[in-house]
């Protein structure tokens, strides 16, 4: 049942693990059912959760949900909040930002959309993130250091994120980043009212007081060469970003006022640009042509404006906006373009949706044939006409041509990176290649992750931070890998839970004649079985019919109208409460993993299974079976709404 259908009708809500007509058994090779009983029983089995396997950073979100719900209780005297920001920066140490501006394909994964709808998991993290701050958590300094030394080129989500990883297991680490202060592109590629610029130097800070040291203002490449960072580091990870943005592919993009959306975008967030002269034209359709657009709306047409003032002599001449002279300003007229349909433009929807509210005119369907240069040489119009998608290639449709009529194109269709000095490690398209463990090829002890890589999330260069800084942790250890897990994310550990609530298993000691079955050992895990870095649990596998309609709660988005954009700059997302965050935590239904809820307690006809004792508990330990009283009926696996418990044993 589709979300959309679920919602408009809870009551048509209904789930049935067996059909009419299901009563005959499959392929005889599977036909195990013996009257009764089969030689079957149940074995409990983790497996990775959609949405942890949809996360480019690998969050345990599964985890730090169970903590919201109140299942994964903390330590004494900590408060739940800590504990879940504990967990969550396992894998991602900027919960408050990303809460903000992940597009969240962890929500899309999501097997409650296939009850209602998905649990709001970026409203979670942005409120446990918040939380955070508010009240100084902090991260614990290494407790000892290894001696190495890594230098970390570029202070962005991946190098930060390197850099946090890195400094966990003991390592030095130097950032060195061109620009005046940290952040990459969450600082200078997503406008302030998207990412309050306290909570990035909050979330930034925390990383450096581990003991980050930072080299500001220092360009590799230039003030400082590649071979002397191979001398005095012993390894080197590469996220200098793609800071470098592409013109538009057509006659007259030379023009002057054709500026790149990275380029825009850079001179706002540092306070140089603070308005547009007449009506802008923004070609992109993805996230970055939104912000550009919605930024333009926000700082307005700049009326009788010097040349100097013009956007263009602004972004490159290094000058900046007299804010006085600028103050006396009206709305621009801003159109983005885009190849693709509305409704298939990459950008996020909802960011789409405001920018449309906000008064930007969004037209899909349309590519860019030339730049219509005036008598000065600059651009005056963009020709343009329809066209037609074949893949990722636009086909233009004869006899649609028309124009638009601009003072400033913004080109937003893609980026690379600046490799002015670093042409060594150039693929010749602007970018560093990586293996799988993030190692560049033919260069010793260099590593590289995020967009210099390959342009995608901010999250998916927070993932590569913390893979490369596996990687390295690995390199200096000796270990040869050429292999990452199928399903690559931050993995539940039962061990680790167990340890957490002091019933982690005995160490083993050989008696010298080795064990023959292990039942009654305490050094054994018994009847566990992890295939997280394998597989991925999908609904197939739960009982949906455990769960029933509860609406998720959204957060509060301020909706901004054409007439009141003008000079907002106030952040749009509203947190939500502790009780709503609690709420949407009961609402995630532990795709692979127990969430103690006695279903299999209760229905097993056998009194099989019972509650593990309360001081042998832990996450995933919550029940036992007697395999001496169980038949193997399957009961327990068909009323399991996790697909936690699998009918494997005696195969």
């Amino acid at each position: 049942m589709s979300s959309q259908t679920a919602t408009a009708n809870p009551t048509a809500l209904s789930f049935r693990r067996y059909k009419d007509g299901d009563h005959k058994p499959g392929p005889w090779q599977e036909e195990i059912f013996q009257a009764s009983w089969s030689h079957k029983c149940p074995t409990y089995v983790h497996r990775t959760a959609p949405c942890q396997a949809s996360c480019p950073s690998g969050h345990d979100i599964r985890g730090w949900l169970a903590i919201a719900r109140g299942q994964d209780k903390p330590a004494a005297g900590v408060a739940w909040q800590e504990h879940a920001f504990r967990r969550m920066t396992a894998a991602n140490p900027f919960p408050s930002v990303m809460g903000r501006v992940c597009p969240a394909p962890c929500e899309d994964g999501c097997n409650r959309n296939e009850v209602e709808d998905r649990v709001g998991i970026n409203a979670v993290e942005h409120f446990v993130g918040d939380w955070a701050l508010a009240n100084n958590l902090a991260f614990d300094a290494p407790a000892t250091e290894s001696g190495r030394k890594v230098a970390v080129i570029g202070g962005g989500p991946g190098g930060l994120s390197a850099a946090y990883h890195l400094r966990r297991r003991g390592h030095a680490v130097t950032v060195f980043e061109d620009k005046p202060e940290l952040g990459g592109m969450m600082r200078y590629g997503i406008p302030g009212y998207r990412t309050p610029r306290t909570v990035l130097d909050g979330e930034i800070g925390r990383i450096l007081a581990m003991g980050v040291e930072v080299r500001a203002n220092t360009r590799v490449g230039r003030d400082v060469t590649i071979a002397e960072l191979e001398s005095g580091y012993d390894a080197v990870f590469w996220a200098i970003g793609t800071h470098s943005g592409r013109p538009l592919p057509v006659p007259g993009s030379d023009a002057p006022n054709c500026i790149t959306g990275v380029d825009f975008l850079r001179a706002f967030n540092e306070g140089r640009l603070k308005g547009v002269t007449g009506k802008v034209i923004v070609v992109g359709g993805g996230d970055t042509s939104i912000d550009v657009a919605s930024v333009a709306r926000r700082i307005g047409h700049i009326t009788h404006a010097h040349p100097k003032d013009r956007p263009e002599n602004i972004i490159f001449g290094q000058t900046a906006h007299d804010v006085a002279d600028s103050a006396t300003r009206e709305g621009a007229h801003v159109t983005l373009t885009s190849l693709f349909p509305v409704e298939k433009m990459t950008a996020a929807e909802q960011e789409v949706n405001d920018a449309r509210r906000e008064g930007v005119d969004i037209r899909g369907g349309i590519m860019p044939l030339e730049v219509v240069k005036g008598e000065d040489g600059r651009a005056v119009a963009l020709k343009m006409c329809k066209c037609e998608m074949d893949g990722a290639v636009p086909r233009p449709v004869a006899g649609t041509e028309f124009e638009i009529a601009c003072d400033l194109i913004v080109s937003a269709i893609g980026q690379k990176g600046d490799m002015t000095g670093l042409e060594a490690l150039d693929n010749g398209r602007g970018f560093i290649n990586a293996d799988k463990l993030l190692r560049v090829p033919g260069h010793k002890k260099h590593f590289v992750g995020g967009d210099i890589v390959r342009p995608h999330l901010l999250t998916t260069a927070i993932g590569h931070g913390r893979i490369a800084a596996e990687s390295i942790d690995r390199f200096f250890a000796g270990v040869e890998e050429d292999r990452r897990p199928r399903v690559d994310v931050v993995h539940f550990d039962l061990i680790d839970r167990m340890k957490e609530r002091n019933v982690a298993p005995e160490p083993f000691v050989s008696g010298g004649e080795g064990h023959r079955g292990t039942a009654a050992a305490r050094f054994a895990v018994h009847n566990y079985e992890d295939r997280g870095p394998h597989e991925v649990v999908t609904h197939e596998d739960l009982f949906l019919g455990h769960f029933p309609y509860t609406a998720r709660n959204v957060r509060r988005h301020v909706e901004i109208g054409p007439d009141d954009v003008l000079g907002n700059f106030d952040e749009r997302l509203v947190a939500l409460t502790e009780q709503e965050v609690m709420a949407e935590g009961k609402r995630c239904m532990s795709c692979g993993m127990c969430f103690e809820c006695d279903n299999c307690v209760i229905y097993c006809p056998q009194t099989a299974v019972s509650r593990t004792p309360q001081k042998e508990r832990a996450t995933g330990r919550y029940v036992q079976t007697d395999y001496s009283k169980c038949v193997g009926c399957h009961v327990c696996k068909d009323v399991c709404p996790t697909g936690y418990i699998q009918m494997g044993l005696g195969e």
